[in-house]
């Protein structure tokens, strides 16, 4: 999603630069330009929030659903271990988010390629409390994973997720800023649009 955002600020930006052009052979290219951009910015983000709103459900996958019995919100990861021979297509890793006490949440899983995820729990930003493994010998069939305990199952596969994880929290905070950032464009150029000429009175 960083580059779908940044994408769009370059475009938004360029947008903003054409609507000083107001006369001229090229200010109808240049309003063109504008309506396509805004256009497009205004269905990408539609598009964005409509998913983020509605329930990610994976047709054949498998449902893993995470408890929460700790005393205590943590926040919680999930990541899933592909059998691929590349390194940047191994680990595919996902934010579950906060879950409270005797709270849950789900998440849906492809496995076709993978037989095994990882889950990673941390109490504040760098505190990683709980890191277990789960191998999974039926993929037709779905798993509860309940957190009981604070611990540990595997030191040297917890660095692994962990880097990871802050490569996923690196990722969201770039797409965050430049998403918040066209935004802004986006109403900008939207309000010059919709912005009227001052009608100069003649003396």
């Amino acid at each position: 999603m960083f580059y779908l955002f940044f994408l769009l600020a370059v475009l938004l930006s360029f947008g903003l630069l054409f609507s000083v052009i107001k006369t001229g052979r090229f200010s109808s290219y240049a309003r063109a330009y504008r309506l396509v951009i805004v256009g497009l910015a205004v269905v990408a983000f539609t598009y964005y929030f409509i998913q983020k709103s509605i329930d990610h459900f994976v047709q054949d996958s498998m449902t893993v659903q995470v408890v929460n019995k700790l005393p205590f919100p943590v926040d919680f990861y999930i990541i899933k271990i592909n059998n691929d021979a590349d390194p940047d297509l191994k680990f595919e890793t996902r934010h579950l988010g906060i879950i409270r006490n005797n709270y849950y949440r789900i998440d849906y899983l492809k496995m076709d390629s993978s037989d095994q995820y990882w889950i990673a729990a941390y109490m504040g930003k760098k505190n990683l409390v709980y890191f277990s493994q789960h191998s999974v010998p039926n993929k037709n069939e779905d798993q509860i994973i309940e957190v009981q305990n604070y611990i540990v199952q595997s030191s040297k596969l917890a660095e692994i997720a962990k880097t990871h994880i802050e490569e996923l929290k690196f990722e969201n905070i770039k797409s965050a800023i430049w998403m918040t950032l066209s935004l802004l464009l986006l109403f900008l150029n939207l309000a010059l649009f919709f912005r009227k000429d001052k009608i100069k009175i003649p003396k």
